[in-house]
Formats: C-alpha cells, sequence, structure tokens
C-alpha cells in the first residue's frame, strides 16, 4: 500500500518574482502622488530662485503707474467693454436662435443657409471677421454701420457670437420633449404658437448655463474691438492698457486689465457652474 503522508502535493501559488517587490494598487497610488508632490516642489523652488522679483515688480506692478488708470479703467474701459459685450451677447441671441430655428426646419434652403452661416463663421478666426468689418465701407462705398463705433464692435460680437450661439440653441431645442410640442398640437396650437409659447422658453432654460459661457467669451473676445482702431471715449478694456502701457513704457496697465476681466469673468464662470449644477439635481 502506498503511504497516504508521501503523495505529491498540489503546487501552491507561485510568489512575485524573485527580485521584484510587490506593491498593492494603493501604495502604488501612494508613491505616484509622493513622486509629483515633490517634482511639483522643486518646480517651485526653481522659479522662486530663478525669476527676478524686483525686476518683475518694476515692470508689471509699479504703483505710480497703476494709480494712473484710477478711475479710467472703470469709467470708460470697463463700461465700454459692457456694452460691447452684452450688444454683441443680446443679437448674438437672437440670430442664433433664428439660425438654430432654420437649422431644424423641414425648409431646405433654410437649412443650407443656416449650415452655410454657421460652418462659415464659426471656422473663421475672430480676429478676421473684425478686420472684415474694418474694411467694409471700402467694399459698400457710403455704408456706414448703425450706432458709430459702439455699432461697428457689437456687429463683430454678433457674428462671432451668432454662430456658436445657434449651435448651443439647436442642441437645447432639440433635448425638449417631442412630447411637448404634440401636447400643444393636440390643444389646437399652431406650430408657430407652441413652438414660441412651449418649446423655445424650455430650450432658453436648458441652455443658461452654456450660454452663460458664451457671454463670457464673448466678453474676452471685445478686446477685439481695438484693431476697428477705437480711441477715446470709446476704447475698451485692452486697447486701454495698451495705450496706458505704451505711454509709460511699462506692463503695470495691462496687469490692472488682467485683474479687472478677472474681476467679471470670476464670478460668472462660478455662477455658470453653479447653474449647471443645479440643472444636473434636477434632472
Amino acid at each position: 500500500m502506498t503511504d497516504q503522508s508521501t503523495a505529491t502535493e498540489p503546487p501552491g501559488p507561485a510568489g512575485p518574482p524573485p527580485g521584484r517587490a510587490r506593491f498593492s494598487p494603493r501604495k502604488k497610488q501612494r508613491i505616484s502622488r509622493i513622486v509629483q508632490y515633490v517634482v511639483l516642489v522643486a518646480v517651485a523652488v526653481f522659479l522662486v530662485l530663478r525669476i527676478e522679483w524686483g525686476s518683475l515688480a518694476e515692470n508689471f506692478a509699479k504703483p505710480d503707474v497703476a494709480v494712473q488708470a484710477w478711475p479710467d479703467v472703470f469709467t470708460v474701459a470697463l463700461k465700454n467693454t459692457i456694452i460691447y459685450s452684452v450688444g454683441g451677447f443680446f443679437f448674438a441671441f437672437l440670430f442664433g436662435l433664428l439660425f438654430a430655428l432654420m437649422r431644424l426646419s423641414s425648409v431646405l434652403p433654410y437649412r443650407w443657409i443656416a449650415i452655410a452661416y454657421i460652418e462659415i463663421f464659426r471656422g473663421l478666426p475672430a480676429l478676421l471677421i473684425f478686420l472684415l468689418i474694418l474694411f467694409l465701407p471700402l467694399a459698400l462705398p457710403g455704408f456706414e454701420v448703425p450706432g458709430g463705433t459702439y455699432g461697428q464692435g457689437i456687429l463683430g460680437l454678433t457674428i462671432v457670437g451668432s454662430a456658436y450661439m445657434a449651435e448651443t440653441l439647436r442642441a437645447g431645442l432639440q433635448a425638449v420633449p417631442k412630447g411637448q410640442m404634440e401636447a400643444a398640437r393636440s390643444l389646437g396650437m399652431s406650430h408657430a404658437r407652441a413652438m414660441i409659447s412651449i418649446v423655445i422658453p424650455q430650450a432658453v432654460r436648458i441652455v443658461i448655463p452654456p450660454t452663460t459661457n458664451q457671454f463670457v467669451s464673448l466678453l474676452k473676445d471685445s478686446s477685439l474691438v481695438l484693431f476697428l482702431g477705437v480711441t477715446g471715449e470709446y476704447v475698451e478694456l485692452t486697447k486701454f492698457g495698451n495705450d496706458l502701457a505704451s505711454t509709460y513704457s511699462n506692463a503695470t496697465p495691462i496687469l490692472v486689465v488682467g485683474v479687472t476681466y478677472l474681476l467679471v469673468t470670476i464670478p460668472l464662470g462660478y455662477l455658470a457652474s453653479r447653474l449647471e449644477k443645479r440643472q444636473g439635481r434636477g434632472r
């Protein structure tokens, strides 16, 4: 009889290869995080030691030059920036809604026109559009944009913004359940009245967060108004800072203008983020 105690036992699970440590995923993640922190600290120390802080403060944070921007940076430059941005956003929203409806229309020529407009003006650089507006009187002698300098700036931002707004609003219109339109039609509403009373208000509520971001983008794009050659009482923030920096041969006004932009864009960005979160909870 064979001795049962001498029977060969099945081999156990293979151990880790010799010379190679075995780390758990959590330990690997901890090591990776420590390495990242060390690299970040090393980069920060390098920058602190490398930058000439005195020269930086002299050229970008000179108090006596910063004082020269006050109070015109708010009463003139920021005021004009808001006028250009709000005006451009208002008309961009209206034309964006029009082109969104045209793109969803069952009439084929309307769709072609909307697609051509959206693709062309989303594909062109915003700077090129402002330059085209600048040279528009040469192509159309005697033609003047209503509103003068303000009108030119608002027109440029309208063209830039409406192409993007059209796609945002189209997505909002398509997000409204089709049953809403069917229910309205069953109550005897015409298609146009149902769109105006039922569908469009719901679509607008859906796209409030992305349209807030669109306004922030237009606010920053308003800096391109300087290429229209605005002067005096029509200057916006970027033109104002550039002129003052040239006058004093110092970049401090550019920093002042940058901070002024952030005073507006950061709260708007925070508002857009809160609206997105609220909308996400409501779904």
